[in-house]
């Protein structure tokens, strides 16, 4: 049965006219009489009496809004509690993310987030695996990689992201301060196991190098590693910079950097996408443009901020 017929049944016996519930409906009155005349057929009884004065209802029809009008008012009720459907953004945000980013970036987003959103919680989830944002109902991630293409879900590219060379004190002390791309080859390294390892040196080709002492899929223990002067690594700017700042990191030949993917902010695909996930959607593309860690990205990469 359509549920348009009772909301309109619904609002003629309450009103006991068909003109003050067209008027409330926004309908034209006849549709509201054609209405309630197809009702009464699909049920093979009269709900209503007719006078040029007022509508009445009869037996079934009393039976019938008794019924019916609270579940058409828990439903409306229902409907209007829905956070997509309210201006501002509210309820539960699942968010997953690798820990590198939750740890120097996300963290901030996050506060900031839920102080312009209050009505809004949130449930992070840190990891190196990839999430079946749908399956596990996520609502939202932040991703890496050089290329997504996945039609279930709304991808957004952020920014680049491109790696540098760092060390420890320590370990130049002990080896020295390569000053050239030939010197690089004869330095222990310590790797992340994602993807290719070349650099990107500026009109040169990437040193050759003998295999890596560590090699490891976090990039924290990476800057942990390289901090304890275990050998030379790759390292976004914006996991390096306090150490850099505090004097545990150096960064060596400038010059040389990798690519190492996009930052992506993914949702799954949606016909409606709540508020809540386009808030955070704009709070991270927002922070990026001003925080400092966003450096401009070579124009080989990208015009868009780069994070490095």
């Amino acid at each position: 049965m359509d549920l348009n017929l009772l909301a309109m049944f619904e609002a003629v016996a309450r009103t006991s006219s068909f003109s003050a519930a067209a008027q409330e409906l926004g309908i034209p009155k006849s549709s509201t009489s054609r209405a309630i005349a197809r009702l009464e057929e699909e049920l093979g009884a009269q709900l209503l009496f007719r006078t040029t004065r007022k509508v009445a209802l009869s037996a079934a029809g009393t039976a019938l809004y008794d019924r019916v009008a609270p579940l058409l008012r828990s439903m409306k009720a229902a409907l209007g509690e829905l956070p997509e459907t309210e201006e501002a953004p509210s309820g539960t945000l699942k968010v997953t993310a690798p820990a590198d980013l939750g740890v120097f970036f996300l963290a901030e987003v996050l506060a900031r987030y839920s102080a312009r959103y209050p009505a809004v919680s949130v449930k992070l989830h840190l990891t190196g695996r990839l999430v079946d944002l749908v399956g596990e109902g996520f609502d939202v991630a932040l991703r890496v990689a050089p290329k997504l293409e996945d039609s279930t879900l709304v991808v957004r590219r952020a920014a680049p992201v491109v790696l540098h060379l760092f060390a420890s004190p320590l370990y130049l002390a002990r080896r020295g301060t390569p000053r050239s791309e030939d010197e690089l080859a004869e330095h222990d390294w310590i790797l992340f196991r994602g993807g290719a390892q070349s650099l990107r040196p500026a009109g040169a080709r990437p040193p050759s190098r003998r295999p890596p002492r560590i090699v490891c899929d976090d990039v924290l223990f990476v800057r942990d590693a390289v901090r304890a002067g275990a050998g030379i690594g790759l390292l976004p700017t914006f996991v390096a910079e306090a150490d850099v700042v505090a004097g545990g990191l150096v960064r060596i030949l400038p010059r040389y950097e990798r690519f190492a993917g996009n930052l992506y902010v993914v949702s799954p695909a949606a016909k409606h996408v709540p508020r809540k996930v386009t808030a955070f959607r704009e709070l991270v593309l927002e922070m990026l443009k001003s925080s400092a860690n966003v450096r401009s990205a070579p124009a080989a990469f990208d015009r868009s901020p780069s994070i490095g």
